[in-house]
């Protein structure tokens, strides 16, 4: 019969597996360390969590645009409360502004590291064939990564100045809570609306280009 001893052992190391499995900013060689995860893996998931993150942004700034509609379009009533639920969304989209950003700075992190050991370890074999071989994958999955990494950076590029008109616009309104403000808000919608639409357009590519990595990684 197990003693308390090995419960408690058996106790400790599920706990250590479930922090360090839930902690999203953890160091990856922790995990390699203590979990076993490969590099390989640990990309995986940080390409499938920056391409949530960026599913997520599209929704926020989905919501966002429709928000900003409805005050623009707003016959009258209390400003100061329309105001406040556009400011709200203006700090959901930067919110998510960051995550996004954070998510792709992991993913660029581990993928360095993985393709530095990669080369690393192609140079060590003795069959020149079997080293060719290794290196042209290496080459191709570079390839696939740096596609993929660019439609993310692309798309975060066009995070910031959307975030930029909708900060203008709403500490215009703050300023001016009356209806020519939103007199002057209704002037810039068109712009805002067509502005967010090319970084849904580019959240879409860059999403597209993650599930793409992801399959050749998992196959």
């Amino acid at each position: 019969m197990p003693s308390m001893n090995t419960f408690h052992r058996i106790g400790m190391g599920a706990a250590l597996v479930a922090v360090l499995s839930g902690c999203a900013s953890l160091n990856y060689k922790m995990q390699e360390k203590f979990l076993g995860r490969e590099k390989r893996d640990i990309l995986v998931a940080r390409v499938g969590k920056a391409r949530d993150a960026q599913q997520d942004t599209q929704e926020v700034f989905k919501d966002a645009l429709e928000q900003f509609g409805s005050v623009v379009k707003f016959a009258g009533g209390d400003l100061q409360k329309q105001y406040n639920k556009l400011s709200a969304e203006l700090a959901r989209c930067e919110g998510r502004a960051e995550a996004v950003h954070t998510r792709i700075s992991e993913v660029d992190r581990v993928a360095r590291d993985l393709f530095k050991e990669w080369a690393g370890e192609a140079r060590q074999f003795q069959n020149v064939e079997f080293r060719r071989d290794s290196e042209a994958k290496l080459r191709e999955t570079q390839r696939k990564y740096d596609q993929m990494l660019a439609a993310m950076q692309n798309a975060e590029a066009k995070i910031e100045p959307v975030l930029s008109v909708f900060r203008d616009q709403v500490l215009y309104l703050k300023h001016n809570l009356n209806a020519r403000a939103l007199a002057a808000l209704q002037d810039e919608s068109a712009k805002i609306e067509m502005d967010v639409n090319a970084l849904l357009k580019d959240l879409s590519s860059a999403i597209a280009e993650a599930d793409r990595f992801i399959e050749t990684m998992v196959d």
